[in-house]
Order: structure tokens, then sequence, then C-alpha cells
């Protein structure tokens, strides 16, 4: 990368950003004449392809390496020469249809940087090229040069005559030669009177000297000479204006040749943007129907259901790698595709079909009035039933609004390119006063579904509610694109709502190096959460990719039931140019680890191409045997429902070779939706009703809870330039912490570890580190005690940290 940055030293800093109409395809490309043929029938240039056309035809065309950007650096690719327009191809198979880009040379200027580099400048757009060898190079000069003075030369000279030209707007051009014709209808008038002028004023002197030739008296002839000079002052007046009026002719034919290239000119580039409009429809077009297939429902089975309606649940996205800029990602290859169909329960009967591998079920079983199921459509926030059991404490439901502070951004982050962001000195203009521990604890918000969860029977059932809760966990994320204060080392964070709420948190910053946080939650309802999240980020320029790494576990109390899942990447796109948008992408499996039952969840990444709802999440809930029971559907920033499965029968191949799975199901049910933002969100970091309460200060707190981090509260009230200043402060003391554990001891014994060994690094104070019996993973767990020193106010374990 330094290599390719050094070679493009000396050209425009935009080089690595391409347009993202430069997809759009050319048509230059698709009003080639047919191509010249190259020396020896070869058809490549360059590099791999042989000698390219010669300069002096009308085509010229081969491989060259284009600059991309600071990741990629130069790249191949396959350049066309013809009719004045440089176009470049990834391939040349894509000359039928994809043209990456295309430049004008009538208005570039031609550059060259050393022995193998051109540079093209046109307008606001650049090409940086690099040839194999100085003689390629000096081939595709002398091409580019004898193209930009030919497109000039027919630009500037082009001919009145436009009988090879397209009739573009015979209206406009009738318009024109009518205008015309009228002058030179009346310059022939002119010239009709001026010949008469000229005869009869010849006869009028041949008569004047006539007269002078006859004696007269020397009074006459001196009246007869003078109308002589008038008469001949009249003629010359005559021919002068009739030569201003063929010179003024002359003058407007000249300019209506201008007027019609100019018109021309503008038929041309209409008709061409037309055509570039219709070839990227029917692009788009093709992508869709190769992207995803769309096959046909399977024929119903004699007496079986009658179908309501039918939607896609998942399909294969196949992404668009474009050039430089533009940014898609690929869906999953392994997501189960398949279709559902919902039918309705009041006509649907079972039947012995002969459908292969269909599993059926009751739709009786689907009346859940009295269910779980169905109590969850009407749960929120403010009224759920397990949060009306005893009086709230009263808290708060705002902060101070967020100040609104210019940044350059582009400053602080072009150092940052491919290093760990945890490692990164960054201000606080680009956190929320919260810290990750507490982002962590925000995941709590829709505790009310594990505690509907604990009130399930079944097995598959209670796998619905924690998918439902696993999804919720991300809906918080939408326009949270600023960046939690990165805990500091043994820094802890409580959430005590056991009397209120029925649970109460515990989180501790166990690693720094890398990042690693352990929780634990303890709910009087029936259920038990933990994790150790390492949070794993890379900034790449245009996007900074989030990817949490460890299992949650949850487990309940009566049925023993254990699941485990992980977190999918989290994605914040425009980092440096544009608004910044966050996405989430990936699978995720549940497993119950007692019952054997899977979830399968797939988030589905924002494609420019996909016809799907933005940030849709679907899957499926089976059992132990493989058997599809129920359909979770939904997005993971609104809502997630869940769909009973009454059949299931194998479809029609789709375009990729795989057969869907049609799931017909019962009416679905909302299991999860979002609470609405408190009001004036927007101005408040875009915090929820949850998220407000976290860094409410509390009393009897330990004194490394994330609440009293200075920095933060100052942040939180609007004091950033202070807050820049403490958080510098704890971070040195942290440093300085760490470097005392690492030196010798006094006594000349080491205090970790010697010389040459590994440095064991922070023990936990309120976590022990032990090998999952699930997962085989080791992983840090509560060991208890902290409740306990908070009931003495004995924190004589805790660190000074702050």
């Amino acid at each position: 990368m330094g290599k390719a940055a050094a070679l493009c030293g000396g050209g425009n800093s935009t080089r690595g950003l391409v347009s993202l109409l430069s997809a759009v395809p050319c048509l230059a490309c698709q009003e080639l004449p047919a191509m010249s043929a190259e020396p020896g029938g070869r058809g490549g240039g360059g590099v791999a392809g042989g000698p390219p056309a010669a300069p002096g035809s009308d085509t010229y065309k081969g491989w060259l390496f284009k600059w991309t950007n600071y990741l990629k650096g130069y790249q191949r690719r396959w350049f066309v020469l013809s009719n004045g327009l440089l176009s470049y191809y990834r391939t040349q198979a894509e000359m039928a249809h994809t043209c990456r880009g295309t430049i004008n040379l009538s208005t570039a200027h031609i550059d060259t940087e050393d022995s193998c580099n051109i540079v093209l400048s046109s307008g606001g757009r650049t090409y940086h090229l690099k040839a194999s060898c100085e003689v390629e190079r000096q081939r595709w000069v002398t091409a580019l040069e004898l193209a930009k003075a030919r497109a000039i030369r027919i630009r500037n000279n082009q001919s009145d005559d436009s009988g090879d030209e397209e009739p573009a707007s015979q209206s406009d051009k009738g318009e024109l030669q009518g205008t015309l014709k009228s002058l030179s209808g009346k310059l022939e008038d002119l010239s009709t009177c001026n010949e008469l002028i000229a005869k009869h004023g010849a006869a009028l002197q041949r008569s004047l000297s006539e007269l002078e030739s006859l004696r007269l008296p020397a009074e006459s002839g001196e009246k007869i000479k003078a109308v002589t000079e008038r008469a001949t002052l009249f003629r010359i007046t005559s021919n002068a204006m009739i030569n201003a009026c063929r010179d003024f002719l002359e003058l407007a034919e000249s300019h209506s040749r201008r007027w019609q290239r100019a018109l021309q000119h503008e038929r041309e580039q209409r008709i061409r943007l037309e055509e570039t409009i219709e070839q990227l429809a029917k692009q788009h077009n093709s992508l869709e129907r190769a992207c995803r297939g769309a096959p046909g429902l399977p024929p119903a089975p004699s007496g079986g259901p009658s179908t309501a309606k039918g939607s896609v649940q998942s399909a294969k996205a196949e992404a668009s790698d474009e050039d430089e800029e533009t940014e898609y990602f690929d869906a999953m290859e392994d997501a189960p595709a398949f279709i559902t169909v919902t039918a309705d329960p009041k006509h649907h009967r079972r039947s012995g079909s002969n459908l292969s591998g269909a599993s059926e079920g009751h739709p009786e079983d689907w009346n859940l009035e009295d269910s779980v199921f169905e109590s969850s459509n009407q749960s929120s926030y403010n009224e759920s039933t397990c949060k009306d059991l005893l009086p709230k404490k009263r808290r708060r439901t705002r902060i101070p609004d967020k100040p609104n502070y210019s940044l350059n951004l582009w400053s602080i982050m072009k150092n940052c390119i491919g290093k760990e962001l945890s490692k990164i000195p960054m201000p606080v203009n680009f956190n929320e006063p919260l810290s990750m521990l507490q982002r962590l604890t925000e995941d709590l918000e829709y505790h009310e579904l594990l505690d509907k969860a604990v009130k399930c029977e079944s097995s598959i059932e209670q796998m619905c509610f924690v998918a439902a809760f696993s999804v919720s966990s991300y809906s918080t994320t939408v326009h949270r694109t600023a960046k939690p204060f990165n805990p500091l080392l043994g820094e802890t964070y409580e959430l005590d709502r056991l009397e209120e709420l029925g649970f109460r948190s515990l989180c501790e910053q166990v690693s720094h190096h890398p990042p690693a946080a352990a929780h634990h939650v303890y709910s009087r309802r029936g259920w038990t959460l933990w994790q150790e999240i390492t949070i794993a980020s890379k900034f790449r320029g245009k996007y900074l990719s989030i990817m949490p790494l460890g299992a949650i576990h949850l487990e309940f109390h009566s049925s023993g039931n254990h699941y485990v899942w992980r977190k999918v990447t989290s994605t914040v796109h425009n980092i440096i140019v544009g608004k910044l948008w966050i996405d989430q992408s990936g699978e995720i499996e549940i497993v119950n680890h007692k019952s054997k039952d899977k979830c399968q969840l797939k988030f589905t990444p924002y494609s420019y191409f996909s016809r799907d709802v933005p940030r849709k999440v679907s899957g499926v809930v089976s059992d132990a045997e493989g058997k599809a029971h129920y359909v979770m559907s939904g997005t993971w920033d609104e809502r997630m429902e869940c769909s009973k499965i009454v059949q299931s029968s194998q479809g029609s191949a789709s375009t990729e070779g795989k057969q869907k799975t049609v799931y017909q199901t019962l009416t679905p049910k909302v299991l999860w939706k979002k609470y609405p933002l408190p009001e004036n969100a927007e101005h408040m970091y875009f915090f929820s009703e949850l998220a407000l309460t976290l860094n409410e200060p509390e009393e009897r707190v330990a004194p490394t809870d994330s609440r009293l981090r200075p920095d933060q509260r100052l942040m939180e009230s609007g004091r950033w330039d202070e807050a820049n200043v403490e958080k510098q402060r704890l971070e040195e003391k942290q440093r300085a912490v760490r470097r005392r554990r690492e030196e010798p001891c006094g006594h000349g014994t080491w205090s970790v570890a010697p010389p040459g060994k590994d440095y064991e690094g922070y023990i936990p104070q309120w976590f022990e580190r032990k090998v999952d019996a699930v997962t085989g993973e080791l992983i840090c767990v509560y060991k208890g005690g902290y409740w306990e020193a908070k009931d003495k106010q004995d924190w004589s374990r805790c660190p000074d940290i702050f």
C-alpha cells in the first residue's frame, strides 16, 4: 500500500474516491464500431493479452493498471479507446453489459509521472494508470494524444454537411433552416434592388454626361456636375449596404453551424443518457432475476389449504462488487432459503398428502388466547405486568442536550486506518455519555420476554421468546452511531432493579487489550444470563466493523433449559463522508443444549439491489430432529413475529440449483415490538427510556462504577473540553498502573512474571475464569460477593481507577 501511495504521490488527493456513477454503462462502449483487429489476431493488450491495437486505428484497447484506493492499490483493468472516449472494464467479458467508467479526451489533460505512469484528468475525474513497461506506456500516450487531437478537431471543425448525422429534431432543424432561408431571401431582394439602383444610376450618369456635353450656361453646368457627384455617392452607399448585408448573412451562416453543432451535441447527450438509463434499468432487472430467482409456489395438494398470501422469507442475494467506493455485502451462503404461505386456520384440514418431507401441525394449537404468546402482544414498557408489582422508583426522563461541536473528522481518522479501534486515542466528540458496560446492560431493556419465556411449557415456544430477545438487543443501535466509552480496567457497572423489575445485573471490565467485559444477570422470576464479550473492531477508511466475540448463556431455573448464542457483526458506514448509518449482518444460531432445539436467525445485510425490507431478520425454530415448528420474521429495529408451521414441502429449485422449502403457516403473532423513543430523543443521543437512566447517579454503588467516571459525567453535562482533558488523565493513569505491574519488585523479583514470560494480566475482582462445560471455552463467570459487599459497603477489594 505504501508503494502504491508513493507511485501516486504527485496526483490528486481524491484519486481513491470514485463516483458511484462510474458504474453506469457507457454509451461509448455500446456505440463502438466493429473492433479493429489486434496484431496477430489476439484480443488483449498490455500484460497478458498481447500488444494492443495500432495507435493509428480508430479503436485502441488493452490492459492497464488503474489506481483504485489505498486498500487495493493498482488493479488490472481492460481499457478501450474509441471515438475520443476512454472506457474501462474489469474484464473483457464486461464490455457486453457493464462499463466501469469513461473519460472524454477532448477536454482531458494527459500527463506522465514517470516511465510507466499516465494521469488523465477531465473536470473532477482523475484516472491514475500504470503500464507494464515504458514502451507500452508510450504506445498508450501516443494513442491518447492522437485521439484527443481528433476529438478536438471534430468538435471545433465539424462541417455543416450533416448527411451522416442522424436527424435528431426535425422541428428545431427546420426552424433554423427557415430562418436562414428568410435571411437569404431578404439578401436576394437587396441584391435585386442594388442591381436596379446600379442600372438606373448608370443611366442617370449617362444622361448627365450627355447634358454636360451640351453647351449650356455656366450655371447649369455646375448644377449638373453636382447632381452627378450625388448620384455617384448614392451608388457607392448602396454597394456598401449590400456588402454589409452579405457579410451579415455569412456571419449568420457561420454561427448557425456552431449552433447546429451545439444543438447536435446536446441531442447526442440526451440520447446517450436515455440509452444509459435504459441499459441500467435492464441491468437492474437482470441482476434482480439472477440474485433472487423468485421460484413459483408448488401446486397445492388435493384437498389442501387455499393460500391467502405468500412472501419470500429469505433468498441468496449476490453482492455487486463495484470498483472503488460502493460497498455491498454477500448474503450468507448457508442461510436456509424458504418461502412462507399464510393459511387460514378455519379452512385448514389435515390430509394425507404426498408432500415430500412434510411436517404438519394442528391449527387448533395456535388458538392461544390464554397463552404467553397472546400476552406478548399486549406488553409495553410502562404497562408490562411484571413492572407493576411494586411502585417504581421515580427515574430521570431526560439528560442535557447534546452540544453542537464542530470537528475535523478526517484530521483524526486519516492516521487510524488499519489500527485496532480500542488503541486509538479518540476525543469524546465521537462518544456518547455511556460506557461499554452500560451498553451491555442495555440489552436487558426487553427482559420481560425472558419473564414470559419462563411460563412456556414447551421448549420450542420458549425458544421463540429467546430468539425475539436476542434480536431486541439491537433495536437501540439503529440511530446510535456514537461510540461508548472504553471501560477502564477494573471498572464495574451494576443495575439493581430487583425490587422493581425482578433482576439485578453486574458488569466488570476484565481485560483491556483486547477489551473484554464479563456480565452476569440474576432474575428472581426464574432465569440467569451470563456472558463474556470481547470487542474486535477495525477501521477500514470507509466503514467501521464491530465484531463481538464470545457466547451468551441463558439458563431457566425450573426447566434447566440452557441456551447459547453469539452476536452478529455491526458495521458503521460513511465514517469519513456522508451521514453515518449502522447495519447488522450475519447469522445467530441459538441452541438449547438440553433439548437440542435450534433457531437459525439471519440478519440480512443492506443491499441496493434487494427488494426486502431494510434490517430484515428471518429464521426457523426446529427441534432436535430438524423438524421446523415456527417461522421467525421481522426487523431488528422494530418488531419480531412468530408463525406456527402447519405444513412444509420442498418447492421448485432456485437459480442457484437449491430447492427452497415452502412453509404453510398460521397467522403470525407479535412477540416483540420496540418501545417508542422519548420526546426530544434526537437531542439526547437517541437514548431510550432505559438508557436515560443508566448513568443516573445512585448511592452505595462501588467506587469503580461507571456512574462515577468523571470524564463521562463531564461529557453528559455538556463540558466536552474538560471531559477530553479528564479522559486523557484517566488513560495515562491506567497506563502507569500497567507499567508498574510489569516492572520488577525492589528485591529483584518480578511482581507478575519474570522476563521472557507471558504477562498474566489483571485478575478480576468479582469474576473468575473457568472452562465452560457447554462450549469448552475459557470464560469469566460471576464468583459472588459483590452484592454482599454492597450491603456491608465494604469496597476494600476495589482498585483505585478514577
